[in-house]
């Protein structure tokens, strides 16, 4: 029996659908028991758990072996997802297959890089099997600009630096197969794009779907930090993404791609291009 953790998110939902749709026994946790009856009523195993409140996963994980482990990226990240590690060892959970950061790294100054850093170190000391994924910066973070793309500019701080996006898709992809498939233990894979682009490259991809020009426009800081916290993200989160952004421009996202998604899946990851066609009318339509 496997868990999945963030059941009602991006990833987790789409690992949801994949092993329901592969028949493959597993349990959704969700945090409010509306969202467990909606999974009830799709066929889906669903239970209460909140890794803010630890005292409820163990009810949550009995009788499971395998925990697909994901948070959002808070400031209280490493405790929930230690507590949540700890209260796998202790519920008898054989692996953990972890959503981690490929710019992981104790001495970074992104807050989510250095929390994916010291959840990983106590993950591999915790005496429990484990899988880490290790994916690149999301193709859907442009979703945060999509308003402003739709009128025809991509707001950014990342100079020339590049990054090979990947497709959240296909880490789902990836984190589904590895859960079901034995021969991954111990293992981590760094899960990337198959190409690496700038952003002037992303504003040319964009114009050439949607059919409508979109200039890239490198921004002075505080101005994108207005942008971010004018879509919804917290001030903590803003002050993150321009961290994550100025380590863009320095070059620490620029790898080169790996294949290990088509590796694993025999499936190749989706270019940006193929992104950008499946949400066209998401990037073409404003508030």
């Amino acid at each position: 029996m496997i868990l999945v953790s963030g059941a009602t998110g991006g990833i987790g939902g789409e690992v949801c659908r994949l092993l329901h749709e592969a028949k493959v026994q597993f349990r959704a946790m969700c945090r409010k028991p509306e969202q467990v009856e909606r999974f009830k009523k799709d066929g889906i195993e669903a239970v209460l758990g909140d890794f803010d409140r630890p005292e409820t996963l163990a009810d949550a994980m009995q009788g499971c072996d395998r925990l697909f482990l994901i948070t959002p990226p808070t400031p209280d990240q490493v405790d929930q997802e230690t507590a949540a590690i700890d209260a796998a060892k202790r519920a008898g959970v054989a692996r953990i297959v972890k959503i981690s950061a490929s710019d992981g790294n104790v001495r970074s100054t992104v807050p989510w890089a250095k929390s994916h850093a010291l959840i990983d170190h106590h993950l591999r000391d915790a005496g429990i099997g484990w899988t880490i994924l290790k994916p690149t910066a999301f193709m859907q973070n442009f979703f945060w600009f999509k308003d402003p793309i739709a009128k025809g500019f991509l707001p950014q701080i990342a100079g020339k630096g590049s990054v090979s996006w990947v497709d959240t898709r296909d880490v789902a992809r990836v984190a589904a197969r590895v859960l079901i498939e034995e021969g991954h233990n111990h293992a981590t894979y760094f899960l990337t794009g198959p190409e690496t682009l700038d952003m002037k490259e992303a504003a040319s991809r964009l114009s050439q779907v949607t059919k409508r020009k979109v200039r890239y426009l490198d921004v002075p800081n505080p101005i994108f930090k207005l942008i971010l916290r004018l879509t919804g993200n917290s001030r903590w989160m803003a002050n993150g993404l321009i961290a994550q952004f100025s380590d863009v421009v320095a070059g620490h996202h620029d790898i080169d791609p790996t294949f290990e998604i088509e590796r694993l899946t025999g499936v190749a990851p989706k270019s940006f291009t193929a992104f950008v066609r499946d949400h066209r009318d998401e990037f073409v339509h404003s508030n």
